[in-house]
């Protein structure tokens, strides 16, 4: 149906259609392409019938300098897309600082899954609040602390000992009572959770606080089995089977969840400093 400007008809307005090329083309050097104002339904509607394979939006913008689409609302969505089988609004950057997806209000993202998948990083400036269970990878919860200078080449899985500045560093005296805690990362096993996160790791490296993590043992001073207590030992950034319960005390790194009879390895253990 052709557009009639000033039409009054309770049909559509106007429509574009094509078997091969665009529908419909708005092209301006300093105003919007295409303008499209409702009083009672949406502005601007895009539809596409392509199957989930081709992937093909029903509405695309681009832009070199700008938003590719942008949209408004002061009692509704501003932007609003549902698809049966692809995503509802796609939303992608090639800027750094700037995001695929911009929103002023709260943005409410669903599908037929219930899920929220994002492949990148997120960054929140507010609170946020979850009612149900709070999944993450890992297997521990750590928090970035300052370090001596050269700790950081001991890398993951290195025991740490308090010193007199508030950094740490790695251990070398058995039954340290000044022992902090276990590098987290090393091995297969990553933090679930870092607190404290400096935008800046120079200088700083994640301690384990709870949760399991591997550990550097000894075993040449006493073979380590499953459930046994670990404390420092005199090898540098290395723990050891906590033989002697009068000195151990306040200085146990946690307990054993693998066995180490003889050498040198990575254990994984269990955090529970006492």
């Amino acid at each position: 149906m052709p557009f009639t400007p000033g039409q009054t008809d309770t049909d559509d307005g106007g429509t574009g259609t094509s078997t091969t090329g665009r529908g419909l083309v708005g092209e301006s050097t300093d105003q919007a392409g295409v303008v499209g104002t409702s009083q009672n339904f949406v502005g601007v509607w895009g539809e596409s019938q392509s199957p989930a394979s081709a992937g093909q939006p029903g509405v695309f913008g681009t832009s070199a300098n700008w938003q590719g689409v942008h949209g408004e609302s002061v009692a509704q969505v501003g932007v609003f897309g549902t698809s049966q089988n692809f995503v509802g609004v796609w939303g992608e950057s090639q800027s750094d600082t700037q995001p695929g997806v911009y929103g002023t209000g709260p943005v409410i993202a669903a599908s037929f899954q219930g899920k929220l998948l994002v492949n990148g990083s997120g960054s929140f400036t507010g609170d946020v609040e979850v009612t149900g269970d709070v999944l993450v990878g890992g297997g521990d919860c750590a928090e970035d602390f300052a370090v001596v200078e050269g700790a950081a080449d001991f890398g993951p899985g290195t025991v740490m000992i308090l010193t007199e500045g508030g950094a740490l560093q790695p251990s070398q005296d058995a039954y340290d009572k000044k022992v902090a805690g276990v590098v987290s990362g090393a091995g297969d096993a990553r933090p679930g959770l870092i607190l404290g996160k400096e935008h800046s790791s120079e200088n700083h490296m994640p301690l384990a606080l709870v949760g399991s993590v591997y550990c550097k043992a000894d075993a040449q001073y006493g073979p380590i089995e499953v459930g046994d207590l670990l404390t420092t030992s005199p090898t540098a950034g290395h723990a050891m089977r906590a033989a002697d319960p009068l000195k151990a005390f306040g200085a146990v790194i946690g307990k054993a969840l693998q066995s180490l009879s003889s050498g040198q390895g990575l254990v994984r253990i269990l955090v529970a400093l006492q």
